[in-house]
């Protein structure tokens, strides 16, 4: 086995952005509101079973790679219990926003395995590469605890700056990673460029449809609000809880080891490290552990090498890694996101 480049999956959306996401891996955008890539997915976009699913160059679907050897790719026979055959444990994409998104919701698991007959539900975290804008933000979760029936009226009138004004807004800088739990209200501002992994679902509820091209027919997953509601945490999240939800990697630090790029809070859903080997007279190396990965080159070149191959890098690229190369290493100068499952996967805890 050997990893596959993933050509481009850039997909539409009811927001818009992509400038930044079009320069790095070297193509032209259908519209303005193209923001989103999605890497080697292996589940599709929630009611568009044509939208999401990542190709090879020769058109082949990535999932049916994983579906015909789940060893190979992932190291077990299967993914997690109740998940599809294809399942990797993670949906990795980029994320370009060009206008702030809207204030969302997603549901946890035990939500979406009441009412969306799924075993995953979407806990996610994002990696900032860029900022733009003299105020780079993203909101997660309530400052105080919010009445339900309250907010559900706030929704029902998409008073948007009641909405903002009662979450936690946090400042944002490249090499920031900052964890969503599933249920927490959350939003990025205008300006934000990264890497998001998450729960291979696309599950979203959207309290705040009006700034964007989606209805409010649209915004709660053919549940009705009555129940979509349900899955919104009231509580607050606290300074201290918020400080555990946060993390910082200096994107200029060069190491010998993988630099965690993710709150250790996300380790039980997914992993971002960097790899960013030394550039001394002699070329440094990095080694991943074995298992399926995301490997995103983000800027510069090297190689990743693995028992018996090694194939060149650059900016811009980005490769699905198979479980059965065994340990591998990143060389060079390049600096290399690596996404991965969750520590314990293909267990869910």
């Amino acid at each position: 086995m050997r990893p596959v480049l993933l050509p481009p999956n850039i997909i539409d959306h009811f927001y818009r952005g992509g400038d930044r996401l079009a320069a790095l891996r070297g193509v032209t955008l259908a519209s303005e509101r193209c923001p989103e890539e999605w890497l080697a997915a292996t589940v599709h976009r929630a009611g568009e079973p044509d939208v999401g699913l990542s190709r090879l160059e020769d058109g082949t679907l990535f999932a049916k790679l994983v579906e015909a050897d789940p060893v190979g790719w992932t190291g077990f026979p299967q993914g997690a219990p109740g998940a599809g055959p294809a399942d990797v444990g993670l949906l990795v994409k980029f994320l370009d926003a060009g206008q702030r998104l809207p204030v969302h919701v997603h549901p946890t698991r035990p939500f979406a395995e009441a009412h969306l007959h799924s075993c995953y539900g979407k806990t996610e975290a994002w990696h900032i590469l860029d900022v733009r804008g003299d105020d780079p933000a993203v909101w997660v979760g309530f400052r105080a605890d919010v009445d339900p029936a309250e907010l559900a009226a706030r929704v029902d009138a998409q008073d948007s700056e009641w909405l903002l004004g009662h979450m936690n807004k946090i400042s944002v800088r490249p090499g920031d990673g900052v964890l969503v739990p599933a249920g927490q209200p959350h939003a990025t501002g205008a300006g934000i460029f990264l890497v998001e992994v998450q729960e291979p679902t696309d599950f979203s509820i959207l309290l705040e449809w009006s700034v964007t091209t989606a209805t409010r027919d649209e915004s709660h997953l053919d549940l009705g609000f009555d129940t979509a509601l349900r899955g919104v945490s009231h509580r607050a999240v606290g300074p201290d809880e918020l400080a555990t939800l946060r993390h910082h990697v200096d994107p200029a630090t060069r190491d010998g080891a993988l630099q965690r790029g993710l709150p250790p809070a996300a380790d039980s859903f997914f992993r971002v490290d960097i790899a960013a080997p030394g550039d001394g007279p002699e070329p440094g190396e990095v080694v991943v552990p074995r298992g399926f990965a995301v490997a995103i080159v983000l800027g510069g070149s090297g190689e990743l090498g693995w028992s018996g191959g090694r194939a060149a890098i650059n900016q811009g690229q980005a490769y699905a890694v198979p479980a059965g190369l065994g340990d591998w290493t990143v060389t060079g100068a390049a600096r290399v996101a690596i996404c991965r499952p969750g520590v314990g996967w293909p267990e869910l805890t």
